[in-house]
């Protein structure tokens, strides 16, 4: 009924005729409604989230923990190729795969050498969004820090955004980028306290900044759809792998800005009708080794080892646990004959580091459909954007990136609150059937090419 009222069916009536509505209109949604969508959906993405954060209580992380327990959760959420952060989070608010939604990489393949752009702009989306759904509906969305986000169709955004200008400190570009303009600075006067550069730097209290700041927009403006997205967990895991003591650390940081998320919904009075979700777009792989496949072109002649290719044919993009084959002329199939030789001709023990993901199998993924193959490496290897020698070398930390049939690399999915079947557990779900669950709870339409809704999770199923 309130969003009848909302939306202004009757608001042309007289008084009286409007009394009568609104009882006519509350006694239909009442007799029609299941009693199971929320008004509030909160979306919350702690990039590199893997399922043992809350199915293992050594991991610090008691209120997510909390959430699986009392909520519903997957064992695992399969990502898409390659998995990473942008392509990632883009289908998860459109229910479409890489292939379709033009998100295909953090970084677009740039013909003339890399700039560092990356696919910050909504407008690069080819296919409708959660958001897009929400304005349409005449509800209202808000959002922290999710990628591929600025200048989207959203009420109050911060965006996932900095400046290739030199100079140009990251939190003069977030601002510059946010909607409505004077948000940011609403945001640190009424909640967060002043940001500097040098604490947007701090990943853990970055993290602890974005809760208090998504904990203000749900309290102050209670959208019906809110996208957050935590970073530190992923920033730690690249640095010392998937069991650094500062991934506890960062883990313990994501837990708390969930915390203090769902204590602003119960400020508010709204927690009975809100939705949580707390998922992710990648989990990790350790690593000991690095690969360099532009390298074996340089050899071969088919680029130039400088930093815009110089005269070249062939090039890999890299994506951290995969490479993706690029060509000058995409007509020029004979350049993939001689990469497909280059790579035959390498020793057993280098062939062993990766797999080769031919058209067949990219199409069946949803991969960019402008590359003849890619590759995909084994765990405790990744793959380097160097041209120079050497190809193979040591390496530490962690990575993800891999097609997405390695267990290391699925994330995870807690939904809790309004709307969640209390014990329900899925196997195993992809991460394109986030979008038309997220429709489903708010009961809005949204057409998710990819994605299939997992009503076994919902309190009530049709």
């Amino acid at each position: 009924m309130r969003r009848l009222m909302r939306r202004g069916y009757f608001e042309d009536l007289p008084s009286v005729s409007r009394i009568a509505a609104g009882f006519f209109g509350l006694v239909l949604l009442l007799a029609c409604t299941d009693g199971r969508h929320p008004d509030h959906v909160v979306l919350i993405s702690i990039d590199g989230f893997r399922p043992e954060f809350y199915q293992d209580t050594t991991w610090p992380a008691p209120m997510i923990q909390q959430m699986a327990q009392e909520g519903a959760q997957a064992r695992a959420v399969r990502g898409v190729f390659p998995s990473v952060t942008y392509p990632s989070h883009t289908t998860m608010i459109t229910g479409s795969v890489p292939r379709r939604h033009g998100i295909y990489y953090n970084t677009p393949f740039e013909p003339e050498g890399q700039t560092g752009r990356w696919y910050w702009h909504t407008s690069a989306i080819r296919v409708p969004t959660l958001w897009d759904a929400v304005r349409e509906a005449g509800l209202k969305s808000a959002s922290i820090s999710w990628p591929v986000s600025v200048g989207g169709p959203i009420d109050w955004n911060i965006p996932e955004f900095w400046s290739l200008e030199p100079g140009v400190p990251a939190l003069d570009a977030i601002r510059s980028a946010t909607r409505p303009l004077e948000l940011f600075a609403e945001v640190e006067r009424e909640a967060t306290g002043p940001f500097s550069d040098s604490d947007f730097e701090d990943r853990l209290l970055r993290d602890d900044r974005i809760g208090v700041a998504a904990a203000y927009l749900l309290e102050q403006y209670r959208p019906s759809l809110l996208t957050v997205h935590l970073i530190a967990v992923d920033y730690f895991q690249h640095q010392s792998g998937r069991d650094g003591p500062m991934v506890r650390r960062a883990v313990t940081t994501a837990d708390r800005a969930v915390r203090t998320i769902v204590e602003a919904a119960e400020r508010s009075g709204i927690q009975s009708r809100t939705a949580f979700i707390v998922t992710g777009d990648h989990g990790f792989v350790d690593r000991d080794k690095l690969v360099a496949p532009n390298v074996w072109l340089v050899e071969a002649g088919m680029m130039e080892a400088q930093r815009d290719r110089g005269d070249w044919r062939a090039a890999f993009h890299r994506t951290g646990g995969s490479v993706f084959l690029h060509l000058r002329h995409p007509e020029d199939r004979e350049a993939v004959v001689e990469v497909r030789a280059l790579l035959a001709r390498l020793s057993s023990d280098t062939q062993r580091l990766f797999r080769v993901i031919e058209r067949d199998e990219l199409d069946r993924i949803g991969a960019d459909p402008a590359v003849p193959l890619a590759l995909s490496a084994v765990p405790g290897t990744s793959f380097s954007a160097s041209f120079r020698p050497p190809a193979v070398r040591e390496a530490e930390g962690g990575n993800h990136g891999h097609f997405p049939d390695l267990p290391q690399v699925h994330t995870g999915f807690v939904g809790w609150g309004k709307g969640f079947r209390s014990g329900a557990v899925l196997s195993s779900m992809d991460i394109e059937d986030m979008a038309p669950l997220i429709s489903e709870l708010l009961g809005i339409p949204f057409e998710a090419p990819d994605g299939v809704t997992p009503k076994s999770l919902l309190a009530v199923q049709d």
